[in-house]
């Protein structure tokens, strides 16, 4: 079995995420010695199914955003408490972002902490929600304003569960891999666009750009683990992506709205000197390489998108942005609310 593993590397906390077809096969390999339970949290439509060599349960989810709430997080640790999971035992979250979201947040409040170990079966999960710590649930207020850091014990990232997944889901994934092309200088932007066949990357293609990602999100993570700083820039589009998956009760898929939100920031640093128009091509070149949308459907209005903005987890001072320039991303606090309609207006005209 081939396979590549990048280390995140922070201290006693270090863990492997492994890189390759057939990885999920590796599980019992990330398994704590001590656990002689492992609760496996998935979703119906998810279809991997795993042997652990133990006692194993498997526990399900609901589909879509809706399901990913706190009402979640207790129905789930209250089966673990009646079934006896113990703080040596371990959760195993299979599914993309939902279910390592929901499994991680559940795993961290257990017990006040239980291990967790992921098989992100997205492409989305695999170069992003998977890894780094991060979990949490929505409010009807916001996406993602519930949650905790808790490091998983391992992740697994095993390219074959991308090959039945559903068309829209996998280019929800291009979204988020889109954005490390304009965090990075080096291993992402090496990999020429490679060319879509019916709307995927060739195998190849596929573990390169999966691989140059989680380097660059375990970089981002060793160097600011709770995103004070560097790792905020992982956030790149994800303004009003956010807002827009809000908006829309979550019809967008979250990638979809990354691309959006990615396509937006270029007209806001733009609008801001931060640059020029030829950098703004550039932008829409790559989001039109990985086949992304661009407008938000529907074309929502400034005056119900700008409350959300405001309410973004990211928003300390005024309303937050991660924009590009000279120097590269950066967050921007306090953006002026006229520029960001002005630069709206345009972006949806």
């Amino acid at each position: 079995m081939n396979s590549q593993t990048v280390t995140v590397d922070l201290g006693d906390r270090s863990y492997p995420v492994e890189i390759g077809a057939g990885v999920r096969h590796r599980l019992g390999d990330h398994l704590p010695a001590t656990a002689k339970r492992v609760a496996i949290v998935t979703q119906d439509s998810i279809g991997v199914e795993v042997d652990t060599g133990r006692e194993q349960r498997v526990f399900t989810i609901g589909q879509g955003e809706e399901h990913k709430t706190i009402a979640t997080i207790e129905q789930l640790t209250r089966e673990w408490a009646a079934w006896g999971l113990n703080r040596n035992d371990v959760v195993v979250g299979i599914g993309g972002g939902i279910v390592t979201d929901v499994a991680g947040f559940a795993a961290s409040v257990y017990h006040r902490g239980i291990p967790v170990v992921h098989i992100a079966t997205s492409l989305l999960g695999q170069i992003d929600a998977a890894i780094g710590g991060k979990t949490g649930v929505n409010l009807p207020e916001g996406k993602n304003l519930v949650g905790t850091y808790w490091q998983p014990s391992a992740v697994l990232c095993d390219v074959e569960t991308l090959q039945t997944l559903p068309a829209r889901h996998y280019r929800a994934g291009l979204g988020e891999l889109a954005k490390y092309h304009f965090l990075d200088d080096g291993e992402m932007n090496e990999l020429s666009m490679a060319e879509l066949v019916d709307g995927r990357l060739g195998a190849d293609d596929l573990i390169d750009r999966v691989v140059a990602s989680v380097q660059l999100k375990a970089d981002a993570v060793m160097a600011d683990e709770r995103e004070g700083g560097r790792r905020a820039l992982l956030n790149y589009g994800h303004t009003l992506g956010h807002a827009l998956e809000t908006l829309g009760n979550h019809e967008l898929l979250h990638g979809e709205a990354v691309a959006i939100g990615i396509a937006y920031a270029a007209e806001v640093a733009l609008d801001m000197g931060r640059i020029d128009a030829e950098r703004v091509a550039q932008h829409r070149a790559v989001l039109a390489g990985y086949d992304l949308p661009m407008l938000p459907p529907g074309s929502p209005s400034f005056d119900d998108i700008a409350p959300l903005l405001a309410r973004d987890k990211k928003a300390l001072e005024g309303i937050t942005f991660i924009l590009d320039g000279d120097n590269g991303c950066e967050v921007v606090t306090g953006v002026d609310v006229d520029i960001l309609a002005a630069s709206y207006a345009r972006f949806v005209a």
